[in-house]
Order: structure tokens, then C-alpha cells, then sequence
């Protein structure tokens, strides 16, 4: 995913940030990060980042330069003299608010409310204008993500899979389109073939990678419960088959998501047989229906015993 986009840039803070993050990150080599510490002195220093450039520097990121560090707070009380606090000033409300949920969209994926970022991406497809943030294509990619582990079968098919802006990009994205639709066409194996090409770029996104752990495991519990959903029972040996994986990693992982509450299934060891046992709707209604009443039944046995007394 470039840096530009179609129509605009995405901001320079947001690209330092990102090789601030990469500097940082254990899997990028040596090499890479001599030329990630040129770029981020280079951008500080045409900036004046005289704060970032002590943190840095304090942190052993960059050489500290008291020369340097003095020209740039030089610069920037010139600068405090001339400042004009103007915000948002371009476009009109219907502009602001549509950007407005970008941002909020990608604070919530931040912050691991997938459910809600899901919402406020679907909601700016047609109105993405906040390249400052990301290129579009990343925009789609952010959109899909979320959208896998956040969204039902039916409206995943009509909100993302069949959405012409959608289709427009996808493409341009690594292992995307595939992982979307080996996933709703039920083609499981080539889904975690997808899935393994998509943890890189998950990995080294700066808004994902806290939540890389959290995400693996709730992207798996959907593609299960999808495949489970069709079966009253099933056989090991045929869902390690559909996945493409052995019988024992099936075993553990299914043993590892049931033990966590996150899938409706047994394991009957002896026959290597899955067993699907899925609440039933008007089953949970009647547990509800008497919980209640032993509530309510509970609260006059306690009211009565006050009046008596």
C-alpha cells in the first residue's frame, strides 16, 4: 500500500509516525532502519520538531545536535509570534462530518470497538476524501478487515462483497480479494492461504498490530462457526481436510476456541467426530422466561416477609 493516493497525500506526520513505528519493530533489519532514521532526521529537522527531536535523541533513536536543537526552537518562537488558529476551514459541514467519520472510524479500530469502525467505514465509501490519514486503498483495507469479524453473512455479501467501490480496489490489496471471497464462498482452504499472506501487512500496521493476537483469533472463530454451521456433526478428518491443515491442528485449535466459549461444538475424542450443539432460540427464550419468574417469585417471598413482620 503507497503512501499517495488518487487525489491527494496522506499526511507527512501520519508517514513519520509510521516509521517511528517501524523503527521499533523487532522484525525490521538493521539495514532497513539506517535508512528509516535519514528519513525521520530529515522530516524533523524540515519541520522543526524540536520536542520529537529531544525524545528521540533521549531514547537513542537519533544523535543528539545542540546546535541543531537550537536553530529549531529559534524557528518555532518565530513561528508562535505568527500562528493564526484557524481550524477547519475549508469545505462545509456535510464535508466535516463525512470526514469526521473516517477519523472516529479508524480511533475506534484503534482502540478494538471493530464492530463500530466496521459502521463508520462502510458509511465513507462513497465520500473518502481523508488522504491526510491513509490512501484509499488502505482505507478499503481497514474496511474489509474489520468488516470480516464485525458483520453477518448476508450483510457482509450486501454491504462489502458485491460493493462497487469495494471491487474498484480490493484488487490492488495483497491476498484481500481472496481472503473476502474464499470466505463467503465457503473455499476455506484457499481463505487461510489468503489469511497467512494478510498477517504481514496486519503485523506492520501501527493500528493493527496491538490487536494482531485478538484479530487472528476472531477472524478463526467466524470461518469455524461458518463451517460448523452446516453441520449437525462432522468428522475431524473432513474439516482438516476443507482447511487444509492436519487433524491435530484442528484438534487443538477447536479444543483451545470451545474451552474459551467462542465456538458451540463438542469433541468426541474416541469417534474424532465434531458435534455442533448450537443454543436453540426458542429453547433460550424459555430459560430466560423462568429465570425471570423464579426473579420476580424471589422478590414477593421477600416483600411478603417484610409486611408480615
Amino acid at each position: 500500500m503507497d503512501s499517495a493516493g488518487e487525489d491527494g497525500k496522506q499526511q507527512p506526520h501520519l508517514v513519520l509516525a509510521h516509521k517511528l513505528f517501524l523503527l521499533s519493530h523487532a522484525d525490521v533489519d538493521d539495514l532497513a532502519k539506517v535508512d528509516l532514521r535519514a528519513d525521520v532526521l530529515a522530516v524533523v529537522k524540515s519541520d522543526d520538531m524540536a520536542a520529537l527531536y529531544e525524545s528521540l535523541a533521549s531514547d537513542g533513536v537519533l544523535e543528539m545536535d545542540a546546535a541543531l536543537l537550537a536553530e529549531m526552537r529559534a524557528r518555532i518562537d518565530e513561528e508562535i509570534r505568527k500562528l493564526d488558529e484557524n481550524l477547519f476551514e475549508e469545505g462545509g459541514d456535510w464535508e466535516r462530518k463525512n470526514r469526521l467519520k473516517v477519523y472516529e472510524g479508524l480511533y475506534c479500530m484503534a482502540t478494538r470497538n471493530f464492530k463500530k469502525a466496521t459502521s463508520l467505514f462502510l458509511d465513507s465509501i462513497s465520500t473518502f476524501t481523508t488522504y491526510e490519514l491513509f490512501t484509499y486503498d488502505t482505507f478499503i483495507f481497514y474496511t474489509v478487515l474489520t468488516s470480516v469479524i464485525s458483520l453477518d453473512r448476508v450483510s457482509l455479501k450486501q454491504k462489502v462483497v458485491d460493493a462497487p467501490e469495494i471491487l474498484a480496489v480490493i484488487g490492488k490489496v495483497p491476498h484481500l480479494s481472496e481472503f473476502l471471497n474464499s470466505l463467503y464462498n465457503c473455499q476455506y482452504k484457499s481463505f487461510f492461504i489468503a489469511f497467512s499472506g494478510l498477517t504481514e501487512q496486519i503485523k506492520l500496521d501501527r493500528y493493527l498490530q496491538p490487536h494482531f493476537r485478538y484479530y487472528m483469533r476472531e477472524v478463526r472463530t467466524v470461518v469455524y462457526s461458518q463451517f460448523l454451521e452446516s453441520y449437525k456433526s462432522v468428522t475431524m478428518e473432513a474439516m482438516a481436510t476443507a482447511f487444509g491443515v492436519t487433524v491435530d491442528f484442528i484438534d487443538q485449535e477447536l479444543s483451545r476456541f470451545i474451552a474459551a466459549g467462542k465456538l458451540h461444538c463438542k469433541i468426541d475424542k474416541f469417534a474424532a467426530i465434531l458435534e455442533t450443539n448450537r443454543p436453540d432460540a426458542r429453547n433460550a427464550f424459555y430459560q430466560a422466561t423462568i429465570k425471570q419468574g423464579d426473579f420476580l417469585l424471589n422478590r414477593i417471598q421477600k416483600l411478603s416477609r417484610v409486611i408480615d413482620l
